[in-house]
């Protein structure tokens, strides 16, 4: 039995030339920009002229004009095949890990050249969002499935002799939960006594949200159960959003309001990107750097950031096990209670 396991992340830029048509890509997509076509065509390439000549520029220029994140999606790649490798049942069952970015390479097309020349009895889809948004899990999604009917090969024509597992969120996982509160203990362990949490996720425009997308309970629920593990307070923690653009609503609050919360009530913070599994622009450059300097601006008596949960064993192991479940056939909690119709707790159709 071989079984192929494709890890779904964002992408982003591997040299200065790509920063402009992954924006491109990136405003392309119409879960991010709900408009008919021309003038999502028009938007695309403006923001991604501007952007890509201003603020883009100068923050992936920081990283040496270079994502880290397909690096470190990879490494996250090789300790998940490795896990499950150690825990198929029959020696001889393969397990081979595959990494699809949405709006860079590798991309869909080249997973499915890869799968093509692995060929799979199993395909199972993991994303590396642990909260489901139409905007990330469901266009990474749709995308693998149009680029296998566009290559029209064996895989597309094995389709229903293929098993496919889709895994459309895990909010509420125990090794992510875990993994979480180990790397937020050991970064409180440096801070001062009375420092508050802050959970910071990536924000969505509102529409969005009311439109029935659960990203934004999921991500409160994720905190929520980090913080249960803690152990802290209700006055210990707070859940906050950031990388805003664009003139929409957005849901709030947002980091900015947070930390001037936080300068008011004279305490220090340290912030925890939960809805980030791997490092990348909005954690080495907006938090570590951008926001840091903000916090002094404001007079945050102290500012520390955690590292996103990566490799950690606990994080790979829950990630392992939720995979193995998965293709035993063994159900799912649904996080959400049934409360979203559009959560990836519902299989997404083919």
């Amino acid at each position: 039995m071989k079984t192929a396991v494709i890890l779904f992340n964002l992408g982003g830029p591997l040299q200065k030339a790509d920063i402009k048509p992954f924006l491109f890509n990136f405003f392309m997509d119409k879960n991010i920009i709900a408009a008919p076509l021309p003038i999502r065509y028009f938007i695309a390439k403006y923001i991604s002229r501007t952007r890509g000549a201003g603020a883009a520029l100068e923050a992936y220029g920081r990283l040496g004009y270079k994502s880290p994140l397909l690096q470190n999606t990879q490494a996250q790649a090789r300790a998940l095949e490795t896990a499950l490798n150690a825990r198929m049942p029959n020696v001889n069952d393969m397990v081979e890990v595959f990494v699809s970015m949405r709006y860079w390479e590798p991309s869909a097309e080249d997973t499915v050249d890869a799968l093509e020349a692995y060929g799979p009895d199993r395909i199972v889809m993991l994303p590396l969002y642990p909260e489901y948004s139409t905007t990330t899990t469901k266009s990474s999604f749709e995308n693998f499935w149009r680029a296998v009917k566009a290559a029209g090969g064996g895989l597309h024509k094995r389709r229903d002799d293929i098993a496919v597992h889709r895994i459309g969120c895990y909010p509420l996982m125990k090794g992510f939960i875990d993994a979480s509160a180990d790397l937020i203990a050991n970064t409180l362990k440096q801070a001062p006594a009375d420092t508050r949490v802050l959970f910071s996720a990536h924000g969505l425009p509102e529409k969005i949200v009311q439109g029935g997308d659960p990203y934004q309970d999921q991500c409160e629920k994720s905190a929520a159960a980090i913080a249960v593990k803690l152990g802290l307070s209700k006055d210990q923690w707070r859940i906050c959003y950031q990388s805003r653009i664009g003139p929409l609503k957005w849901i709030g609050p947002s980091i900015r309001e947070e930390l001037e919360q936080a300068a008011k009530d004279k305490v220090g913070v340290v912030i925890y990107p939960h809805a980030f599994v791997s490092e990348h622009v909005e954690t080495l450059v907006e938090l570590d750097e951008e926001f840091k300097k903000e916090a002094e601006h404001l007079g945050v008596p102290y500012y520390a950031r955690v590292p996103t949960v990566s490799t950690h064993p606990l994080f790979i192991g829950g990630l392992a096990d939720m995979v193995m479940e998965e293709i035993a056939g063994k159900e799912q909690p649904r996080v959400c209670g049934g409360k979203f119709t559009r959560c990836g707790c519902v299989k997404e159709a083919a």
